[in-house]
């Protein structure tokens, strides 16, 4: 968030149109809660408390080291931020599973600090920018601001395949976490929930689908993928819209659109017999093209490609199965009354179950008691929208499912390293 607006006047704000960042985030009105979420032996002590018997830890602050622009920076500050992070939660290892912050500006710095941070520091897990902000070349001098946003699968800057391909040799799963506050149609000058409703899911769903249209759950089968904090309802969107984009937009379903198809002469005849005035002029100066000349409809797509699918090598609607719903997991704050909708087999095309998993961002002002946020996680089954089984994934099943995919002994040494061992066996 851009930290001008404190000190910028009110009119300044308008101006130069800067967000309104958030404020008064942490539960500062809880000296219990907010104790916990700074003092790790506390966090340890009262997770039972909590309902929780393993924690992955994904430590909110030293995420944004991976997104400084300045490189020698961002990595010495993932690298600083790891270490700590490792040392601080070393003697809780049976409970708290911490998370390295993984920069990813190019594919050869994020091979780099994973290696070292599953090798040397012995971390299982990740996390990494849902984007890197990317100057355009064209207008970099005169507005060095402008930029795009690179998610490492369509259209990147960068072949992420080697990383990929480095996170399915060390067995770990890539996990995305970034905001999309102050950007894009979520910059009030004036009003912070305005620019945080939705901002994870933006970004969470702007990495998803760029994985998905790239072909990376096509060519990497066995990696798995989780995005943060976002909810449950975007992947449910974004699974029925990329299964209808497909049956409409399929390289043979595009024939039905085809302008080189239409029957011209039984247009023309059409237009003349029902648009009278609306079109005379048009016919009787002999531009009759200019009925069906519009951008929607133009001729010359041919110099690009037409399957915008080819990526992903899909051939039926089933394949979604493989490379949507089963590599891909919804980080879910627990309280969110939207969760239910990852476990809606009659609403979800093909019937699907999303891989929804439990969360909670105790340290922030959306978690009113830490004590609560699973008993919160319940309300859906109370009102029926989930049932047992659901709740059982969406805290037990998705998480293991998630870490142990790649990785089967993620959970040893845990608390819970014999419940996982015995429902990986009955697998």
């Amino acid at each position: 968030m851009d930290s001008r607006w404190y000190s910028a006047t009110p009119s300044q704000r308008l101006d130069q149109r800067i967000p309104r960042p958030g404020w008064w985030g942490i539960p500062a009105g809880n000296a219990l809660d907010l104790a916990t979420a700074k003092l790790p032996r506390l966090l340890y002590e009262r997770l039972p408390e909590a309902g929780l018997d393993v924690s992955v830890i994904y430590a909110g602050v030293v995420h944004h080291a991976g997104l400084i622009s300045d490189g020698e920076v961002r990595r010495v500050a993932c690298r600083a931020s790891n270490r700590l992070h490792r040392d601080v939660y070393q003697e809780f290892a049976d409970r708290i599973i911490p998370v390295a912050t993984i920069p990813a500006h190019t594919p050869g710095e994020a091979i780099e600090e994973l290696e070292y941070c599953v090798n040397e520091l012995g971390y299982r897990a990740f996390v990494m920018p849902s984007y890197v902000k990317r100057p355009i070349p064209e207008y970099r001098a005169e507005f060095p601001r402008v930029c795009w946003f690179d998610t490492y699968g369509i259209d990147s800057e960068y072949d992420y395949d080697p990383f990929w391909r480095k996170c399915v040799e060390l067995k770990v799963a890539p996990t995305f976490h970034s905001s999309s506050q102050g950007m894009f149609l979520r910059a009030s000058v004036t009003n912070f929930t305005f620019n945080h409703i939705g901002h994870f899911a933006e970004a969470g769903a702007a990495v998803c689908k760029s994985i998905f249209m790239g072909g990376v759950t096509r060519r990497f089968p066995e990696l798995r993928f989780a995005f943060l904090e976002g909810g449950a309802a975007w992947s449910a969107t974004l699974f029925a819209d990329l299964i209808g984009h497909w049956k409409k937009r399929n390289v043979e379903a595009l024939d039905r659109v085809n302008p080189a198809k239409l029957d011209r002469a039984a247009y023309f005849d059409l237009c003349r017999k029902y648009g009278g005035e609306l079109v005379a002029d048009v016919m009787n100066s002999g531009n009759e093209n200019r009925l069906i000349a519009a951008n929607s409809i133009r001729f010359d797509e041919t110099q690009v490609i037409l399957d915008e699918f080819h990526r992903i090598g899909m051939t039926r609607v089933e394949d979604m199965l493989e490379l949507f719903v089963k590599p891909f997991f919804f980080g879910c704050e627990g309280d969110d009354p939207m969760n239910s909708v990852a476990f809606d087999r009659r609403r979800n095309p093909l019937h699907a179950t999303l891989q929804a998993v439990f969360g909670s961002d105790i340290a922030h002002f959306d978690v009113p008691e830490i004590a609560e946020v699973l008993e919160e996680s319940y309300e859906p089954v109370e009102k029926g929208l989930m049932s047992e089984e659901d709740f059982r994934d969406f805290v037990f099943v998705h998480p293991i499912r998630l870490w142990t995919a790649m990785n089967p002994d993620f959970f040893k040494g845990t608390a819970v390293e014999k419940e996982v061992a015995e429902f990986l066996a009955d697998q």
